[in-house]
């Protein structure tokens, strides 16, 4: 007889939605983060089946698309026009869009599989780290400055090629621990773009393919037995991702334009070298 599914405590399903908000906005990598804390701390949500983990990771993205809906969609629409009407504007939207959304339609559920494990996670995270310092280190030789107006190309002068790059840095973002802000401001910046408007133009993109990811993985929850006691922490998972990122987008909007990847990819190498010392000495 199978052994009933493990009940997932209300406090770690509060501390992953806390930890959500930020982890989103930054470049460290949320999805990232959710399946190595509990698997650092030694925690019960490691043990969940994999639909109710996915289940639980929806919840948290909801909670994270529901906030930045409510305190920047008029800003990130407002930006999003603002780039349909310049020249090249429409095709690096639809450019930055398709690739994640076809990537995420035809391998989301192998990516999930076969690169969502710890080990998987740590390459994915020192990986995107070399990636953002290679693109700050190429920006700082070609005198790309860090401010709206300064050095470098601005937020308007996005076109086809950029959205491309954009898009490919966001489907190559579904794999865990390379981290879909990291990828797509590295791939600004290697393109040319000042700091300030390398973020604009990742946030501009990013709404879309968080609440479409949020609406078509909640899909899969109807396959999941979502028992009361998970159903209540997955409620609350929500709630704290919510909370959370509307106090991280409240405190960090401004300083994130300016922030340069270096200090984040330090600390990813950090925590990706922690995860394989706790794996060696698992073994």
């Amino acid at each position: 007889m199978r052994p009933a599914e493990p009940a997932l405590p209300v406090r770690q399903a509060l501390a992953l939605g806390l930890l959500q908000g930020p982890t989103e906005l930054l470049p460290v990598s949320s999805s990232g983060h959710t399946t190595l804390v509990p698997w650092l701390a030694g925690w019960s949500y490691g043990e969940l089946d994999d639909e109710l983990r996915k289940g639980v990771e929806v919840a948290l993205h909801a909670g994270t698309a529901a906030a930045l809906v409510l305190l920047a969609g008029r800003e990130l629409a407002s930006d999003a026009l603002a780039l349909a009407d310049s020249p090249g504007g429409v095709p690096a939207l639809a450019l930055a869009l398709a690739p994640v959304a076809l990537a995420g339609l035809v391998l989301g559920r192998r990516v999930e599989r076969h690169l969502g494990s710890p080990p998987a996670i740590a390459g994915a995270l020192a990986a995107g780290s070399v990636a953002m310092l290679a693109a700050e280190l190429r920006a700082g030789a070609t005198g790309t400055g860090t401010g709206a107006g300064a050095s470098g190309r601005g937020f308007g002068d996005a076109g086809a090629l950029d959205g491309l790059a954009l898009g490919l840095a966001q489907a190559i973002a579904l794999v865990p621990g390379i981290s879909r802000s990291g990828a797509t401001i590295a791939a600004a910046r290697w393109r040319g773009f000042a700091r300030a408007d390398a973020s604009r133009l990742s946030w501009t993109v990013a709404l879309p393919v968080i609440t479409g990811a949020a609406l078509l993985q909640s899909l899969r929850l109807r396959r999941a037995r979502v028992t009361a006691p998970v159903g209540a922490a997955m409620a609350a998972g929500a709630g704290a991702a919510f909370c959370s990122t509307l106090a991280a987008r409240t405190l960090l909007r401004r300083r994130m334009r300016e922030w340069p990847l270096t200090p984040f990819a330090a600390y990813r190498v950090t925590l990706a070298a922690g995860v394989v010392l706790r794996g060696v000495a698992r073994r």
